[in-house]
């Protein structure tokens, strides 16, 4: 029992510390969230107390309104820190594959599937939906990589459907805030047999990094084989 309650002790502390932490990081770059969620708090509470003591209930709403006040502070504050977030990774090489990673159960994703010297870059996420080319770069460049990337896929993938976004704010583009609701959205065509079934095709394909060929020679000192990996 001592040991169950020290256990969700230490576990509170860690949220704690995680949601103050979060704070500090969106204070960088929204000085006023700390007033805008403080304001919502109050302002949602006093309109259930007032409310309460104009149909002389002032006890049972005052209780309604500070639990429905904590979870709208808790809302607004989720999304102000994820705005906050989506703010300084913006224009950073590798922010949708972050993003990618973050979008939710069902989906498998696979960082830099093709890149090219100028560091344009293809992220895929396979899920309900099919298929999801993510590009980041220079959207020009982008076009013939993401073209590049769909024949390749189609030698072993049919009968899939396959998206293409490009991160960006100009016309036809995604910023890098909607990707993950632009992918929620999509209609959901594949049954999840048929997922399993097009990662593992995919996945025979391998990614830019298991394509890569090693460097010739003797091994430089210090670096080690990978778990698995075979001398040639």
């Amino acid at each position: 029992m001592a040991a169950k309650e020290n256990a969700d002790s230490a576990a509170n502390t860690g949220r704690l510390k995680q949601i103050a932490l979060t704070y500090k990081m969106t204070r960088r770059a929204d000085s006023k969230v700390g007033l805008v969620v403080a304001g919502v708090g109050i302002v949602t509470f006093g309109v259930f107390l007032a409310v309460g003591f104009l149909i002389d209930h002032p006890i049972y709403l005052g209780i309604l309104g500070f639990i429905l006040a904590f979870l709208a502070m808790a809302i607004v504050f989720g999304r102000r820190a994820e705005r906050a977030a989506f703010g300084q990774m913006e224009g950073q090489p590798g922010a949708a594959a972050a993003v990618l990673e973050n979008v939710g159960r069902g989906w498998t994703t696979t960082p830099a599937v093709a890149m090219n010297r100028n560091q344009d870059v293809v992220h895929r996420a396979v899920g309900k939906a099919g298929i999801v080319l993510v590009a980041e770069g220079n959207p020009n460049r982008l076009k013939s990589l993401l073209a590049a990337e769909k024949k390749r896929m189609a030698r072993i993938v049919v009968d899939v459907p396959v998206h293409d976004i490009i991160v960006g704010d100009g016309e036809g583009q995604v910023p890098l805030k909607k990707v993950r609701t632009t992918l929620l959205k999509l209609p959901r065509v594949l049954a999840g047999p048929q997922v399993t079934a097009t990662n593992d095709r995919l996945r025979a394909l391998g990614d830019l990094m298991s394509n890569m060929p090693l460097p010739k020679g003797p091994m430089p000192k210090g670096m080690r084989m990978p778990r698995g990996g075979k001398m040639r």
